[in-house]
């Protein structure tokens, strides 16, 4: 059931939708008593994790995903005394009754283990408050006969990751429980190599840069992320971009996500004073750079039209396979609506501001 506090403050995905691992994992530390009698820990786990099977507990020591003491075991491996161990497990999700649909799904890539998708923007990924269907979810739910369930819940099958209902790109969804495993680790340990597109307001001094700030909930607007520069709250957030085209009163940037926060690249960017274009959570619905004359505002409603969402493409994923454990990449074009709006402001830059 959907908590009390989320069902008054509404939050839809598409304003808290980018992966939280206190949300998308869950992280179990436990130090063996000083009398510890040697035992199996995959036994020891199920016997100490609730609604875990003990199949669940093997995936994940074969994922690597069991430290004893900082090292990888086996499922075999036996508890002694004093030993400290930490798991990393896909969370339990909020429950709700999914209903399989007939929705569309741009599948770029399919095998056994997994599918990788080039979902569009406006498409909710999961359902949450206000979106119970029409989710790529149900969508997925209808193109397979079973796909892996977190802890057997139903809402997120499948989920390792999420990208924003606004922003267009790549995903990839497990459809093993042992795959599951596989990649939730890789997201957990921020190994995952993600980047993506975005046409941000203003120009920036510098070719590239990192960005650095813990990312947390916003003190007051609880729906929207904040930037907490000296890391007294949120958690560690870092992006690296790099300006691909600077055009005028706005700048074409690549951005590489080093760790996955809420609405990262969003949040990031206004705090930066770059606000994502047409982003109507950040600030970037508004003319942030630019000229006062009626003809330019005209410009900036038009462009607003032409991309009716955040300027945002997730382009590119790679991973480690799980099953063949080699490094796969996948990469998605840019969609219409932006690459229409990069040309407007190529045009614009091109003719209204030359010297």
């Amino acid at each position: 059931m959907i908590s009390d506090q989320l069902q008054q403050n509404q939050l839809s995905e598409d304003q808290i939708t980018e992966p939280i691992e206190s949300d998308l994992y869950e992280h179990f530390s436990v130090t063996a008593d000083r009398g510890q009698s040697p035992l199996r820990i995959d036994k020891y786990l199920f016997d100490r994790i609730k609604r875990v099977s003990r199949t669940r507990i093997q995936n994940a020591a074969e994922a690597g995903c069991i430290l004893v003491n900082d090292k990888a075991v086996a499922a075999s491996h036996k508890v002694k005394p004093l030993d400290r161990i930490s798991v990393v497990l896909p969370s339990p999700p909020h429950e709700y009754k999914l209903e399989a649909e007939n929705i569309p799904l741009d599948i770029l890539y399919e095998d056994d283990d997994l599918i990788v998708v080039n979902k569009k923007a406006g498409i909710v990924v999961h359902p949450g408050s206000g979106n119970y269907t029409g989710t790529l979810v149900n969508g997925l739910l209808y193109h397979f006969n079973q796909l892996p369930l977190n802890a057997g819940q139903s809402d997120r099958p499948g989920l390792v990751h999420r990208i924003d209902k606004n922003t267009s790109g790549l995903l990839v969804i497990a459809k093993t429980e042992s795959a599951m495993t596989h990649l939730a680790k890789q997201f957990f340990d921020h190994s995952i190599r993600r980047k993506y597109i975005a046409l941000v307001w203003g120009t920036f001094d510098e070719n590239e840069g990192t960005i650095t700030g813990n990312i947390g909930r916003h003190l007051r607007q609880r729906m929207v992320m904040d930037v907490f520069p000296e890391g007294d709250q949120g958690k560690e957030a870092i992006t690296h971009y790099r300006v691909i085209e600077r055009l005028g009163y706005v700048s074409l940037i690549e951005c590489r996500l080093e760790t996955g926060r809420t609405h990262q690249i969003r949040v990031h960017m206004k705090y930066k004073g770059h606000p994502v274009f047409n982003d109507d959570v950040y600030g970037g619905e508004k003319i942030v750079k630019g000229t006062v004359y009626s003809a330019y505002k005209q410009f900036i409603d038009n462009c607003f039209k032409l991309c009716p969402r955040q300027a945002l493409h997730a382009r590119s994923l790679g991973f480690v396979h799980p099953r063949t454990h080699q490094v796969v990449e996948f990469e998605t074009p840019v969609p219409d609506d932006m690459n229409l709006l990069i040309e407007k402001w190529r045009k614009y830059a091109k003719t209204s501001l030359k010297n």
